[in-house]
């Protein structure tokens, strides 16, 4: 039997540094496995200004539910407490969702039960850090310790709520400081623009696995680095990562945004009908 490739309609929600990059992508590398129609921000200039640099022609919407109506599939890339009801409103309507802030989903379980309801699926990019799926073969047998140290330029935990309740200055740094230590949860609400990949290394461990992490500002370093430690009946493993910043945004690895765009042609590719 002959396949075809069917050709997805995508929205993006969020026109920031990862969701231009991610829309420009589809209107390049996957132009031929996805359409873009359409782009939304609570921010219309923002979309305004991308449609204009895309040419995307019928594109803008001015509401969520607009953009959900027309696509196969939705980007979501705004990584604020929005995001979990756009996660909820697009799987209750049966449409796929690439969740590119998937520290936002750590607190609320439902929406995973909603996934597995939903005719919808929930896609979950690995971000910027490697080693996931050796973790997730870890899990089989039991992970007994399981830390992730992430160290970053000052410059990327700047206008940080906590960082500013806390009472401490990044400015004129000279040495490496512990901006946190401690649950999992805990780090994703405090720091929900930069530890997105605690999010995935939990979930890729599991809920038994009680994952530890710390957050340093360093001085030394130029590049967003994650370093993961594992114990258990398999063995160890050690993963370090050091990412480029992205361009557009030193609070996001260039690696997270490339995992997303690598998640959606691993996505397209399963897609086929017969003819």
């Amino acid at each position: 039997m002959k396949s075809d490739s069917v050709k997805l309609k995508l929205g993006v929600v969020g026109c920031g540094a990862i969701g231009s990059r991610i829309a420009l992508s589809v209107m390049k590398e996957l132009k031929g496995r996805f359409t873009l129609c359409a782009l939304y921000d609570i921010d219309q200039a923002k979309v305004k200004h991308l449609t204009g640099r895309l040419k995307l022609r019928g594109g803008a919407v001015t509401t969520l539910d607009d953009l959900i109506r027309r696509s196969d599939i939705i980007v979501e890339a705004v990584n604020t407490p929005a995001t979990t009801d756009i996660v909820r409103r697009s799987l209750k309507a049966g449409k796929n969702v690439l969740v590119m802030s998937i520290g936002r989903l750590l607190n609320d379980s439902s929406l995973f039960y909603l996934a597995q309801r939903s005719k919808g699926q929930l896609l979950l990019p690995s971000g910027a850090v490697a080693g996931l799926d050796a973790i997730k073969a870890a899990a089989l047998l039991g992970i007994t310790s399981l830390t992730l140290t992430s160290r970053k330029p000052p410059a990327g935990f700047a206008d940080n709520p906590y960082i500013k309740e806390k009472g401490i200055s990044l400015k004129g740094l000279a040495k490496d400081i512990v901006l946190f230590d401690g649950k999992v949860k805990d780090a994703v609400r405090y720091f929900p623009q930069n530890i997105n990949v605690a999010a995935a290394v939990a979930l890729a461990a599991g809920v038994k696995a009680k994952l530890r992490v710390k957050i340093i500002a360093s001085p030394e370093v130029k590049r967003n680095t994650h370093e993961v430690v594992l114990e258990g009946a398999f063995g160890r493993i050690t993963t370090r990562t050091e990412n480029t910043v992205c361009p557009d945004n030193p609070k996001t690895s260039y690696l997270a945004v490339m995992s997303g765009i690598r998640t959606l042609q691993e996505f397209s590719s399963n897609i086929k009908i017969g003819t």
